[in-house]
């Protein structure tokens, strides 16, 4: 039956009372469903930098590509599904199949979107689903995620000595007194060139210890 225009079909729980739940998706439903997940998963910068990076191992790419049907699934077998409960089953889903924390702020958005266009398949509202598809396309092909790589210690520590090196280095082909400081400034350390390129948009993903 429909309400609205909204298809749903009535159910009467153990009780005995009678209550109205959303119909499941057709077999065209499903499949635009599911390339709308595909959308919202490629252009996710987390799971483009775990493929990229191999994070999943050799069959990383592989991975994605299940994570697709997976996240298909988990909505077609369970109703009402909360975005806490959504988000619990991507965060499992990355840490099970590439060994990789998400702690960027992302995951609440990808499983927000991802319950929106859920619920507007479910309401018929295919239109806006295709067009939300297409804009997603449209930012996948601008260009992908790059991973900022997190030094130690001891790599910080080399690369202070030899920006150091140079800096002394400089000084004495220049034949005259250069204050330090003066140098540090016009030669940045890598580290603080580093957290500009994070501040321009690039994303940080950290491994599983």
């Amino acid at each position: 039956m429909w309400i609205g225009t909204f298809p749903v079909k009535s159910v009467i729980d153990s009780s005995g009372l009678l209550f109205f739940k959303m119909a499941p998706l057709t077999s065209s439903t499903r499949e635009l469903f599911s390339e709308a997940v595909r959308a919202v998963l490629e252009t996710w910068p987390v799971l483009q930098i775990a493929v990229d990076n191999g994070f999943g191992g050799a069959y990383s790419q592989q991975k994605a590509e299940w994570m697709v049907d997976a996240l298909q699934q988990y909505f077609t077998d369970n109703d009402e599904l909360q975005q806490d409960e959504v988000e619990e089953f991507i965060s499992d889903l990355m840490n099970n199949e590439f060994d990789t924390v998400v702690d960027d702020g992302s995951l609440p958005q990808v499983s927000q979107k991802v319950c929106e266009m859920f619920q507007q398949c479910q309401q018929d509202r295919l239109t806006e689903v295709r067009e939300q598809i297409k804009q997603l396309i449209q930012k996948k092909s601008a260009g992908r995620a790059k991973a900022t790589p997190a030094k130690t210690p001891a790599a910080a520590a080399a690369a202070d000595d030899d920006d150091e090196s140079e800096d002394e280095e400089a000084m004495e082909c220049d034949g005259a007194s250069v204050n330090g400081a003066a140098v540090k400034e016009q030669h940045l350390p890598p580290r603080a060139a580093s957290h500009e390129e994070e501040d321009d948009g690039w994303t940080v993903v950290r491994r599983k210890k």
